[in-house]
C-alpha cells in the first residue's frame, strides 16, 4: 500500500498535500529561521537586561524594568504592528541611520520584534534563576579575591543556567507557536503559507496539516530539551 493510500484511509486528501506540501515546508523553513534568529539574539539581550536588574544602578534598573514591563505587558501582535507599520512614520530618520532596510522587510521586522519580546521573558527567567543561587556562594567567591564579574561568570552563571533550562525551553516552545503571528505582516512562514494554500483550495484540511507540523516541531523540541536536561543532571554535583 502506497503512502497516498494510507493518507486516503486516514481521511486526508493526498492530492492536496502533493499540491501544497512543498509550500508548507518552505513556510516551515521560514518559521525555523525566525525562531533561530530571534531566540538566541533575545537570550544575549536578556543576559544584559538581567544583569542590569541585578547589578545596575537606579537608572539602569529602571530602564531594564521598563523594557521588560512593556514587552511582557503588551500583546505580541500589538508590538508587531507597532514596529512594522509604525516605523513608516520615522522613514526619514531610519533611512538616515541606515536602519530602514530592517523595518521595511517584513521578515526582519518580525525577527526584531520577536527578539525584543522573548528577551523580556528570558531576562526575567535568568534574573530569577540567578537570585536562586545561594548568596553565600557569591560572597565566598568575593572572599577568594574574584571580581563581581568573575563571580557571575564562574559561579553564578553555570548554576543559574541549569536552573533556567526548563523555563527557557518553555519560552522556546512559546516562540515557535507565537511565530505564526508573523503571517499578519505578510511573512510567508508556515502559517502564512497555510493561509495562501487555503485561499487557493478552500479546504480546511491545510490548517490541519499546519497544526500537525507545529505539533511535531514542538514535540521534537520538547524531547531534545528533556534529553539535554537529563544530560546536565547526570553531570551535576550531588546535593
Amino acid at each position: 500500500m502506497s503512502g497516498g493510500d494510507l493518507l486516503a484511509l486516514a481521511g486526508f486528501d493526498p492530492g492536496l498535500l502533493a499540491r501544497y506540501g512543498p509550500s508548507l515546508l518552505h513556510g516551515l523553513a521560514t518559521t525555523l529561521e525566525l525562531v533561530a534568529v530571534s531566540v538566541p539574539l533575545g537570550f544575549c539581550l536578556a543576559a544584559g537586561l538581567a544583569l542590569m536588574r541585578l547589578e545596575g544602578g537606579v537608572p539602569l534598573r529602571a530602564l531594564a524594568a521598563g523594557f521588560v514591563g512593556f514587552f511582557r505587558g503588551t500583546p505580541l501582535l500589538a508590538q508587531l504592528f507597532l514596529l512594522y507599520y509604525g516605523a513608516a512614520q520615522f522613514h526619514g530618520a531610519l533611512q538616515a541611520a541606515g536602519l530602514w532596510g530592517l523595518f521595511r522587510d517584513a521578515f526582519w521586522c518580525a525577527a526584531f520584534t520577536f527578539t525584543l519580546n522573548t528577551a523580556a521573558y528570558q531576562a526575567e527567567i535568568l534574573r530569577g534563576a540567578a537570585r536562586s543561587v545561594p548568596a553565600g556562594q557569591f560572597e565566598a567567591g568575593l572572599s577568594l579575591g574574584l571580581s563581581r564579574g568573575a563571580v557571575y561568570r564562574l559561579i553564578v552563571a553555570p548554576q543559574a543556567l541549569a536552573l533556567a533550562l526548563r523555563p527557557l525551553g518553555n519560552e522556546l516552545i512559546l516562540m515557535i507557536k507565537a511565530s505564526s503571528l508573523a503571517s499578519v505582516i505578510t511573512v510567508l512562514d508556515l502559517m502564512g503559507a497555510t493561509k495562501r494554500a487555503f485561499s487557493a483550495s478552500l479546504d480546511f484540511e491545510v490548517y490541519l496539516w499546519a497544526a500537525l507540523i507545529y505539533l511535531a516541531l514542538v514535540e521534537i523540541v520538547r524531547r531534545v530539551w528533556n534529553a539535554l536536561e537529563r544530560r546536565l543532571a547526570r553531570h551535576a554535583p550531588a546535593a
